[in-house]
């Protein structure tokens, strides 16, 4: 019998679904799987029901509703100085996780060379590997996660035909400042490559850290994809709504992948999630309060622990580092917290693959969950510890 694709024997089963799974069956407090255990407003969930009233049922166009585009290109003009066109520069997705797909589909060939900062999102390798393309990860190292130039700078190749760029970044929580992301693109500028900018945790950032879109660099704009969504701003990761701004051309690349895919996401959910984003500048305020409360609660706990947590500028993960005197791998140990601590969380390594060592060093935590969620967790990790 014929087997499947050889592209598919290529992927490894995602080490978030697996770890989920096995906490439910221990009955572990679940901070492994990076999305909220609460509802995101109910002011948003209203506009869904108003917009099921209206009509938006049926499908909607391919590029997404002209409502959110439009609230968008507002939004985007206003905060960051972006202007792009909601007709031909701006397209709505199922996720940020489609419009990755699509973009990866869009640019690149077989053969050729994509950079990763690793630890990355399994997806990005993945997308990748399905297209015929080859991953050449640059390693982020701890403690400050800072980009390696010299490094970075060996890793272009004239096959390098796109890098990827993660900011704020998930799993370190790194914010990469604005002398890394002008360093950056100067690199990218002289080998003449694209960008792919996953950027869905934008506005989670803490202190006085500020998310920096690299297409707002000087000739930066034509040459990158920003993508981000409404899940982890909103916290209702299961819409799956997400967005692509890019220029004309490269906008036409990813639509003729999109249609093709899902075709569009759910119409009601994005009149909803328009409305929302007119609120977006009020709402932040007491969103990014509220996560800051949450990331004390966790980093506090953890440092009372026997693990040694980094202080996350952005997003809403704690990397940690194990006890060197565990001798126990990322996996073993995320095992050994959900079976004696009760505590669920994500082995780092499956982001790695040029390092995988480096990644056994750390395990990550989600703090996107009720206080008294992270406040229960903490106490078990206390109380095991003694």
């Amino acid at each position: 019998m014929k087997k499947p694709s050889a592209n598919v024997g290529l992927l490894k089963e995602s080490i978030f679904s697996e770890m989920t799974m096995k906490a439910n069956q221990l009955g572990a407090i679940n901070l492994s799987q990076g999305f909220p255990d609460f509802d995101g407003p109910s002011f948003i969930k209203d506009y869904v029901n108003e917009a099921m009233e209206g009509p938006y049922n049926q499908y909607g166009p391919p590029s997404g509703a002209m409502a959110l585009r439009l609230s968008l290109g507002e939004m985007y003009k206003k905060i960051y100085g972006l202007s792009y066109d909601p007709n031909n520069e701006i397209t709505v997705t199922n996720g940020a996780t489609e419009g990755l797909f699509c973009s990866f589909l869009a640019l690149l060939d077989p053969g050729d060379e994509v950079i990763l900062f690793e630890p990355y999102y399994d997806s990005y390798l993945a997308s990748i590997q399905m297209v015929g393309a080859k991953a050449k990860p640059v390693t982020l190292r701890g403690p400050d996660f800072g980009l390696p130039i010299e490094e970075l700078e060996k890793a272009f190749t004239d096959k390098t035909k796109l890098i990827v760029l993660n900011s704020p970044h998930n799993p370190t929580g790194k914010v990469f400042s604005k002398a890394e992301l002008q360093a950056l693109s100067e690199m990218i500028i002289k080998h003449d490559v694209f960008v792919i900018s996953d950027e869905v945790y934008e506005f989670l950032t803490f202190d006085d850290h500020k998310h920096i879109p690299i297409s707002s660099l000087p000739g930066m704009r034509e040459r990158t994809i920003m993508i981000s969504s409404s899940g982890k701003t909103f916290s209702f990761t299961g819409w799956k709504i997400g967005w692509c701004l890019a220029s004309e051309e490269l906008t036409k690349a990813i639509r003729m992948v999109h249609q093709f895919n899902t075709f569009g996401a759910a119409h009601p959910l994005q009149v909803a999630v328009s409305k929302a984003i007119n609120k977006i500048e009020d709402y932040l305020v007491p969103f990014r309060e509220s996560y800051q409360k949450k990331r004390e609660i966790l980093y506090e706990g953890l440092k009372k622990s026997e693990l040694q947590p980094f202080l996350p500028e952005g997003t809403f993960f704690i990397l940690c580092q194990i006890p060197q005197g565990k001798n126990k791998t990322d996996v073993e140990y995320c095992f050994e917290l959900m079976e004696s601590k009760k505590v669920a969380a994500i082995p780092p390594s499956a982001f790695y693959s040029r390092s995988p060592e480096e990644g056994q060093k750390y395990v990550r935590f989600c703090f996107a969950k009720k206080d008294e969620t992270l406040r229960s967790a903490v106490i078990n990790l206390l109380e095991a510890k003694g």
